[in-house]
């Protein structure tokens, strides 16, 4: 699972194929470290993706929409500067390291020509991008700034030259032999594939692996013949795009790995695998830093309401007990003649039983008889009146808990807009505390963004992904005799088909969707029901995204990411 030098080759490939000589229109960065370069090339637009975060780095194609921020960063507008109608003259990959250079040729303020490189280096932690002067090799910004405190090696500051990453010293594996192979392998040492990505560049684990696995018996003979089996391919810019899901993991390569048994699904396109292969990932990564606190947050009221649902469960067990204290009142009245000042303890015969029995009454040593029977009294009446509190206390905290699963849920599945609803939701409810350089307020007018789905029949159907959507949707987007969906006893989003009577197909699809954005994303055969929205009803006074309902049908679907994808518009309301 890692962009390894061969991967970086396959996509350099790819991209020099379809975007040489491509005009650059438009570019913006939707995020820290992300770039999105609108490319006209053979008479189509291109949208390229450009990545230096630090667990998602990559650059492919992409059919994903993006956001543009109203205020680009000052990278984004240097970039826009230099490189907006700006012609690709070449994409060239460096040596069979993860470094890619893309010449971009185009006019100054002054009508003269400038080229210009944007270098993209794939290196986890350390990735990176930068334009320079292709003259000159002077860096005018990068999206990273390393200073010399940060690496004694290099810096990347404007102003500063161009050095690149320090040379690992090792071998280029296309332009090995059989005999350089063998040369750079210790047979006797063991760990063959850890020789083989010390050794050669370019090459991750997972490509090592395979090699040792197509080798048999990895001897002299073998393992060379297996190694440039597989360059052989890379040699020739063959490749096998692949996403596999074996040992409960996703791996995504270009090269048939044969060493791992799993569902195999090919693409006609690296930057299609890769798409799909980030979709969503990198997002959720964004999301997740940028949710730490409100997770946090939430489990820990989670939590803390299910240890208030315990504690008012044993209080009402307690409460129960109240004519049982009524009774040792009373049996105590009754035998006072039988009690001393301290006495711990006290039988009497209990009336209240036919059998009449013999009952141990516990008594404060400290107290009068008459004192002890009066305690037994207020224990009756303190216990009585607690009843019908401590049950409306549990109903209260059992909301609470449904409403917190639910928050937690809709936080799994958030975009980072959708996380600053839900953190104004919580401010509301009282969870949060506004901060105090709160960024500004939307306006009271403003609608939630909904999601926009199609069927494969062309029907339209829309899904709320918080509350605040979800309120929105239910309550004042839809029509009465549209037909809204959700899953049944589940947290989940709500869904509402722009239709009053659609096909099975639609209804199928959009359950699917619900299903998808549940708690029970990873299940499968989960119950969705579906009415009309005239049957969906907000009890005053409710949590945000709370409703009831009846007349439903259930139906039970199987969620399926490569569905949502299929059925997934472009655009939001």
């Amino acid at each position: 699972m890692s962009f390894d030098g061969i991967m970086t080759r396959a996509i350099t490939h790819e991209l020099s194929h379809t975007l040489h000589s491509g005009r650059i229109s438009k570019i913006y960065q939707p995020f820290k470290t992300e770039l999105v370069f609108t490319i006209r090339s053979n008479g189509k637009n291109h949208q390229l993706l450009l990545s230096a975060n630090a667990n998602f780095a990559r650059i492919h194609l992409t059919n994903e929409k993006h956001p543009n921020p109203t205020q680009p960063p000052m990278f984004c507008m240097l970039l826009r500067k230099h490189l907006e109608g700006g012609i690709i003259e070449s994409i060239e990959q460096v040596d069979m390291e993860r470094i890619i250079e893309i010449t971009i040729r185009n006019k100054d303020e002054l009508g003269d020509i400038q080229t210009k490189k944007l270098i993209v280096e794939i290196m986890g932690r350390h990735s990176n991008m930068m334009i320079v002067d292709a003259k000159t090799m002077v860096i005018l910004d990068s999206i990273k700034h390393v200073s010399i405190a940060q690496s004694s090696y290099r810096t990347v500051l404007p102003g500063q030259s161009y050095k690149r990453p320090p040379e690992q010293e090792k071998q280029n594996p296309i332009e090995a032999d059989e005999a350089g192979i063998l040369r750079e392998i210790d047979f006797n040492q063991g760990k063959l594939d850890r020789q083989l990505v010390n050794r050669f560049s370019g090459l991750s684990p997972l490509i090592a692996k395979e090699v040792i696995h197509r080798s048999g018996m990895s001897n002299r003979q073998s393992l060379p013949d297996a190694f440039l089996s597989i360059l052989s391919d890379v040699r020739n810019q063959q490749y096998y795009p692949q996403m596999i899901e074996a040992d409960g993991r996703e791996y995504f390569s270009v090269v048939n790995l044969t060493h791992l048994k799993g569902e195999v699904r090919s693409f006609p396109t690296v930057s299609e695998m890769l798409d799909r292969f980030f979709y969503g990932k990198a997002e959720r990564d964004r999301v997740k830093q940028q949710a730490f606190d409100l997770e946090k947050l939430l489990r820990n009221e989670y939590q803390k309401s299910k240890k208030k649902i315990i504690k008012l469960e044993r209080t009402l067990t307690d409460a129960d007990k109240a004519k049982e204290y009524q009774k040792k009142g009373e049996l105590l009245t009754a035998n006072l003649h039988l009690v001393k000042r301290g006495d711990p303890k006290v039988e009497v015969i209990d009336y209240y039983d036919e059998s009449q029995p013999t009952l141990e009454i516990s008594l404060d040593p400290l107290k009068s008889p008459s004192d002890n029977a009066q305690a037994y009294f207020k224990k009756y009446n303190k216990a009585k009146k607690s009843v019908a509190v401590v049950r409306e206390q549990i109903e209260r905290t059992k909301e609470d808990i449904h409403y917190l699963d639910q928050v937690i849920q809709q936080t799994e599945s958030a975009s980072p807009r959708d996380i600053e609803e839900i953190r104004e939701e919580l401010i509301e409810e009282g969870y949060l505390r506004r901060r105090q350089k709160q960024s500004k307020k939307k306006r009271k007018d403003e609608k939630p963004q909904l999601e926009i789905y199609t069927s494969s029949t062309g029907l339209s159907f829309y899904v709320g992904k918080n509350n605040k959507q979800n309120d929105y949707l239910t309550n004042r987007f839809a029509r009465q005799d549209e037909i809204w969906l959700h899953t049944k006893d589940i947290p989940g989003s709500h869904v509402v088909i722009r239709s009053t009577e659609p096909d099975e197909t639609t209804i199928i699809e959009a359950a699917t969707v619900a299903a998808f954005f549940s708690k029970a994303r990873q299940s499968s055969s989960v119950p969705v029901d579906y009415t009309k929205i005239r049957h969906v009803k907000k009890p005053n006074g409710s949590k945000p995204g709370f409703v009831t309902y009846d007349q439903q049908t259930t139906v039970f679907v199987t969620p399926d990411e490569d569905t949502i994808l299929r059925l997934r518009s472009k655009e939001t309301t």
